[in-house]
């Protein structure tokens, strides 16, 4: 899989230019091209099938399956439990990397746009809360949406709202989205299976 566009939202500090910053980017850079299909390929070759229509197109979580478990293999805990709200915990991290005494957390998208905006929000105000350094969102590029479950969150379909976390006032923190995408499209390749069932393919 490949990196198509990190748009950095919020950058204050000096954390982006620390040896951590350094390599928490290299790990969730090596887990994206990490991922491939058909397993063991080298590459992600996506079915060439749109995913609007039911029992079509690719699933989404073992694509993140694939890319957790490689984060784990570099240190990171999966599924992190943090106390950011006040008066409803939110859902566990997907990832986090300890910096000092704070985190920094990855969410990789399964859900539908709505998914984007809480998961965003919810990176957003760790760091305002000083219990995040940074975080950083991956979703497919919309070239990889059209092939995957129908109504995904998308990188495009997000981009209209990066002035609002970008407006957000910290003295320290870092917030991204990145943007990846599939080497190639195909027939010749199985289709990624939805749900869980495919948890061991991916």
């Amino acid at each position: 899989m490949k990196l198509v566009k990190l748009e950095v939202l919020i950058d204050k500090g000096t954390f982006s230019s620390s040896k951590e910053f350094k390599i928490i980017m290299e790990h969730i850079k090596s887990a994206v091209r990490a991922v491939d299909w058909p397993p063991g390929a080298g590459s992600f070759t996506i079915y060439k099938q749109s995913g609007k229509k039911r029992g079509e197109g690719s699933g989404v979580k073992p694509i993140k399956q694939n890319f957790m478990q490689k984060l784990a293999l570099y240190g990171w805990d999966l599924e992190t439990p943090v106390d950011i709200a006040t008066l409803k915990r939110p859902g566990p991290l997907d990832a986090t990397y300890k910096v000092g005494n704070k985190l920094f957390a990855v969410e990789w998208e399964t859900g539908n746009i709505s998914s984007s905006h809480r998961a965003m929000n919810k990176m957003a105000l760790g760091i305002l809360k000083g219990i995040l350094i940074g975080g950083l969102l991956v979703l497919p590029t919309r070239e990889l949406y059209q092939y995957l479950t129908d109504r995904i969150g998308n990188f495009r379909e997000l981009a209209p709202y990066f002035p609002l976390w970008r407006s957000l006032k910290c003295n320290e923190g870092y917030l991204g989205v990145l943007a990846v995408e599939h080497d190639f499209a195909s027939t010749d390749v199985p289709r990624i299976p939805k749900g869980t069932n495919g948890r061991h393919a991916l």
